[in-house]
């Protein structure tokens, strides 16, 4: 298994850390195939809590962008939707309660990652952002979908469309972050399991299931337009232009094409 994720499991406690701190733990084909496994693991083993974090300075800066501009050919980029498509689901029926706890930052598919996480928990000084318009791209990763369900659609709109980097407090105020820390962060995401442990679990997990249950055709829905919608934007001049502005450090001139 690749080291690039991994996977310890204590006490019914599984947390799966992204761990490629060198490059911002951007998610390349190897690591999103590293996690849809440990994903898996974690759905099947005995933990009732799953808590996703990262090493290094940043939870993710979403899909590694070599990987975005080399995935035209033979199905490449399908498989990697299909990646993702997996990780989110798997994510988003665990039956178990996930946390998500954020250091540093979470952008693009980074941050749809931790939304469909049932709490994000975030350091004071951690920022979001649902950036894939900079490259004329959109979101994936169900981001879509858990915009809406967290901000509602006119606001998730507007976020995305601005693709603006939000603050901690920020966020929290929008409500794509529920809860901002201040003190130590392992101390505190601790704590939490440990109210967690002393609460009745079961009726939670089961709250959740039943909730999910019902959203899991719209969230296949949603994912599946994204992949159609990503494959369409990446074929557009507007795209090429935004990856080329960002890899040469210039404002992009998008001309709707």
């Amino acid at each position: 298994m690749s080291n690039l994720v991994l996977l310890t499991e204590e006490d019914h406690v599984t947390t799966i850390t992204l761990n490629r701190p060198e490059q911002v733990n951007a998610l390349n084909e190897e690591m999103l195939s590293a996690l849809a496994e440990r994903l898996k693991e974690a759905f099947h083993n005995d933990s009732k809590i799953v808590v996703l974090e990262a090493n290094g300075k940043a939870f993710s800066a979403g899909g590694d962008l070599n990987m975005m501009v080399n995935s035209d050919t033979g199905g490449h980029f399908e498989n990697i939707m299909n990646t993702i498509e997996d990780i989110v689901l798997t994510l988003y029926q665990m039956p178990k309660i996930t946390i998500a706890a954020l250091k540093g930052s979470a952008a693009g598919l980074g941050l749809s990652l931790t939304l469909a996480c049932d709490y994000v928990l975030a350091k004071s000084d951690a920022k979001v952002a649902m950036n894939f318009i900079g490259i004329g791209l959109i979101p994936d990763g169900g981001g879509h979908f858990f915009m809406q369900q967290r901000i509602g659609t006119v606001r998730a709109k507007q976020t995305i469309w601005e693709g603006k980097r939000l603050e901690a407090d920020e966020a929290k105020g929008l409500g794509l972050i529920d809860f901002v820390i201040n003190s130590d962060m392992d101390q505190v995401v601790n704590q939490y399991i440990d109210k967690l442990k002393k609460s009745p679990i079961l009726a939670m997990i089961e709250s959740k299931m039943i909730y999910h249950q019902q959203s899991i055709d719209q969230l296949k829905s949603f994912l599946a337009d994204e992949t159609k919608g990503q494959t369409n934007m990446r074929q557009t001049s507007d795209h090429q232009e935004g990856v080329d502005a960002f890899l040469n450090k210039r404002h992009p001139n998008f001309t709707w094409e």
